[in-house]
């Protein structure tokens, strides 16, 4: 209990001191290091997946060397995540650059081809990259599993009991989604990490907060 009011108290100290002790994402943590291995694979067409022979990205070419300012969400197409987050980047997306931001990332547990559907949809793609965590690898790293199983959005990997994961992993992907975040990264260095209290806020991790910490 005491981890997870620690995890969710975002930007505090007892939130910080909690991550470096655990190994988790925080700010003054590496994002790279924190997810050792791990690759996003880029919203695309299924042609553009074939064409690029269904390549990832690694998070270094992602993260070092950039001012880039990212933001999760539990998937595609939902309310909160098509209503209001994914806009407040849109609409904002010149006040970030202004302030030297290389890139606004959007990261969900969704396959890449869901992904660019949803953005071609909201017509962000001109603003936002979006990323597709389809096993959900990245956020177990960074502890941002959340268990919403009651909207059929998923449960954490951890508790899923009494399976072959990896047969479980090969026929169905999504059984992990993510809590909804976003995070400053300077040169792969977390400079500001924020985490919502509770499913569906939108209190902390839109991009008028962001924009007051960079």
């Amino acid at each position: 209990m005491a981890a997870t009011l620690a995890r969710r108290a975002g930007r505090s100290a007892a939130a910080a001191l909690w991550g470096a002790a655990r190994g988790f994402a925080s700010v003054g943590s590496d994002i790279v290091s924190a997810a050792p291995g791990v690759s996003l694979q880029k919203a695309r067409s299924w042609d553009e997946g074939v064409a690029t022979k269904f390549s990832t990205t690694p998070l270094k070419d992602i993260f070092y060397g950039k001012k880039v300012v990212i933001f999760g969400l539990p998937g595609a197409y939902t309310g909160v995540c098509s209503q209001a987050h994914v806009p407040s980047y849109k609409n904002n997306i010149d006040k970030l650059k202004a302030k030297g931001i290389d890139s606004v990332i959007c990261v969900a547990v969704n396959d890449p081809y869901v992904l660019n559907g949803w953005a071609e949809k909201l017509e962000a793609k001109d603003a936002i990259e979006f990323y597709g965590d389809f096993d959900g690898s990245f956020h177990k790293s960074l502890d941002l599993e959340i268990d919403l199983s009651t909207a059929l959005l998923g449960r954490p990997l951890s508790q899923v009991n009494g399976l072959n994961l990896q047969s479980f992993l090969n026929l169905c992907p999504y059984i992990t989604v993510e809590e909804w975040w976003s995070a400053f990264v300077d040169n792969g260095k977390i400079k500001a990490f924020n985490v919502e209290e509770a499913p569906s806020d939108f209190k902390v991790s839109g991009a008028e907060v962001i924009l007051d910490q960079i």
